[in-house]
C-alpha cells in the first residue's frame, strides 16, 4: 500500500510514518515548517518528504491519504485555501483517513496495546514502560511522541504474530487527548481500544478546542469505556480530576499508584523503594530528578506487571533509563570562571511542567549540596494554549524555583510583562530571539543550569546560547 501523510512532520504522524514504512508499506508525505528530531528522523529512513501542502501532490496517486490533525478547511486572508491538497483530495472523493484511525486498523489489531496517557508525562512514561518490556526481552513495538534516548527512534512495530504461531508483543502508545483531525473531533486515544490504560494526571489544556477540565474528563472516560473487562486501568491516586473520570463508571480492574494507592514510593526522588499494596517489590535508583518521575516510574512498573514483567525487574530496568531527547538533555557546557554553564532542552509547555521541571532540578541540586548554583528557565509560550493566554496568570507560580526567568513574548497577542510582573526583576521580556539570548549571556555566571523550555525548535536559541556564552569567555 501506498500512503501519503499530511503533515508528517509532527510527532505522532512522524512515529506512524516509520511504522507502516517498518511495516512494509511505500510512504511519502508533506509538511512545512520543520525542525528536528522528527525531520532527522524521516530523512534517516529515506522517506520522501515534500515541503507544502500544493494540490500538484495529487499526481502521487496513493491508496490513500493519511490526514494528519495540523491541516484544516482555514482559508488564508486572501481567499485561498490554506491546505489546498486537502480541498483537490475532497474535489476527486480520494480515500482518506486520519493518522489514529489507520494505525488502528493495519498495524494494532491483535496486539496488547497499553496506552499512556495524561496531560503530563506521557512521553517519558510511554519511553519508560516500552524500556522496561524490551528489556524483559518482550521485544515491544512502540509509539512515543519524542524520541527515547535508548531506542534512537520515535517508534517501532515489535513483532506481529503474523506467521508460525508466534505471538505478537505488546505495543506501547502515547495516548493523546488532542482531536483525531478537522472530521474526527474525538480524541485520538479512543481509537486505540487499549488493554492496559495509564492515566497518569488530568489538567486543563488545550484551550483551542476543549471549553473546561469537564470536556477533557469527556474524553478520558471516553478512553475508559473502550477497556476490556479483563484489561486494567492504571490511574493517578492523587488526582480529583481523575477521580471524577473514574466515577462515570469503570468496568475494568483498577489499579492505583502515589500515595493512598496500590502502587508507592518510599524515599528520594532518585532511589526509592516501589511499594505495592504494603509490600516492597523492587528499588529504583536513577539519574533522573523530580517526583514527577517518581510517579512516572510506577505507573509504568505498574503496567509492565500486566505484561508479566516483576516490578523487581521493572524497577532495575529503570536504573538503566535514559529518558526522551529534549527532556531536560544536555545540550552543552561551557567553562566560565572556576566553574561551569550547563545549558538543558525541555518540552516543558504548560505552567505545571514547567514549574514541576524546574523543581526537579531544583531538588537534584539541593540533594547534592549545590543549593548555591542557580537556575535560570527561558521560555517561549509556544502552545496553542499557552498562545492563547489562557493560563498566563500562572506563569509566576510556574517559575517559582527559577532565580531568573527570561521569556520569549515575539507573535503572543497579550502581555508577557504584566503577566510576568509578581516576579519583579527577576523576570527578562524579549520579542526576539537574538536580544533574549544576549541577555541570558550576559546574566549567566559560573555554576548555573539554563533551561530552555519550548514544545517547537525555538528558534535554534540552544546553539545560540552555546556560541553566545563560549564568546563571552
Amino acid at each position: 500500500m501506498h500512503i501519503h501523510i499530511l503533515g508528517i512532520c509532527g510527532t505522532f504522524m512522524g512515529g506512524l510514518a516509520a511504522l507502516a514504512r517498518e511495516a512494509g508499506h511505500r510512504v511519502t508525505g508533506c509538511d512545512s515548517g520543520v525542525y528536528p528530531p522528527m525531520s532527522d528522523q524521516l530523512r534517516a529512513l529515506g522517506i520522501d518528504l515534500i515541503e507544502g501542502f500544493d494540490s500538484d501532490q495529487m499526481a502521487l496517486a496513493p491508496d490513500v491519504f493519511v490526514v494528519g490533525n495540523v491541516v484544516s478547511r482555514a482559508r488564508l486572508a486572501g481567499g485561498a485555501p490554506k491546505f489546498p491538497l486537502m480541498e483537490s483530495i475532497l474535489d476527486a472523493g480520494a480515500d482518506y483517513t486520519s493518522g489514529p484511525q489507520w494505525l488502528a486498523d493495519h498495524l494494532l489489531r491483535g496486539r496488547h496495546v497499553m496506552a499512556v496517557a495524561g496531560t503530563h508525562g506521557k512521553t517519558t512514561t510511554t519511553s519508560m514502560l516500552a524500556w522496561i518490556l524490551e528489556q524483559a526481552g518482550l521485544a515491544p513495538g512502540f509509539l512515543v511522541g519524542g524520541v527515547p534516548l535508548d531506542f534512537g527512534v520515535s517508534a517501532r512495530l515489535g513483532r506481529r504474530g503474523v506467521s508460525g504461531g508466534t505471538e505478537a508483543s505488546p505495543f506501547v502508545i502515547e495516548a493523546d487527548e488532542y482531536d483525531t483531525a478537522f472530521f474526527d473531533k474525538r480524541s485520538k486515544f479512543v481509537h486505540y481500544r487499549p488493554r492496559t490504560a495509564i492515566l497518569n494526571n488530568l489538567e486543563f489544556d488545550h484551550a483551542d478546542i476543549f471549553d473546561d477540565l469537564a470536556a477533557i474528563e469527556r474524553q478520558f472516560h471516553h478512553l475508559v469505556r473502550t477497556v476490556p473487562a479483563s484489561g486494567c486501568v492504571i490511574a493517578n491516586a492523587t488526582e480529583q480530576s481523575l477521580d471524577r473520570v473514574l466515577a462515570q463508571g469503570c468496568w475494568s480492574e483498577l489499579a492505583r499508584f502515589g500515595a493512598g494507592g496500590d502502587w508507592q514510593a518510599a524515599g528520594t526522588h532518585d532511589a526509592f523503594d516501589v511499594i505495592c499494596r504494603g509490600e516492597q517489590v523492587g528499588r529504583v535508583s536513577w539519574e533522573l530528578s523530580g517526583v514527577h518521575n517518581q510517579m512516572n516510574a510506577l505507573a509504568a512498573i505498574a503496567a509492565a506487571s500486566r505484561a508479566g514483567v516483576a516490578p523487581a525487574d521493572a524497577a532495575a530496568a529503570l536504573g538503566r533509563f535514559r529518558n526522551v531527547r529534549r527532556r531536560m538533555e544536555t545540550r552543552g557546557r561551557v567553562s566560565r570562571d572556576s566553574g561551569t554553564i550547563t545549558v538543558y532542552d525541555d518540552f516543558a509547555h504548560h505552567p505545571s511542567a514547567i514549574r514541576t521541571t524546574l523543581d526537579g532540578l531544583r531538588q537534584k541540586l539541593d540533594g547534592a549540596g549545590r543549593q548555591d548554583e542557580r537556575i535560570l528557565a527561558v521560555f517561549e509560550p509556544r502552545s496553542n494554549t499557552m498562545k492563547l493566554g489562557t493560563m498566563a496568570a500562572q506563569l509566576p507560580w510556574s517559575l517559582e524555583a527559577a532565580d531568573l526567568a527570561f521569556c520569549h513574548s515575539g507573535g503572543l497577542d497579550w502581555d508577557a510583562e504584566a503577566a510576568l510582573a509578581p516576579m519583579g526583576s527577576r523576570a527578562t521580556v524579549a520579542n526576539a530571539i537574538e536580544p533574549l539570548v544576549q541577555r541570558v549571556a550576559q546574566s549567566a555566571k559560573a555554576g548555573d543550569h539554563i533551561v530552555c523550555m519550548s514544545n517547537g525548535g525555538f528558534g535554534g536559541i540552544h546553539g545560540k546560547l552555546l556560541d553566545a556564552l563560549t564568546a563571552a569567555q
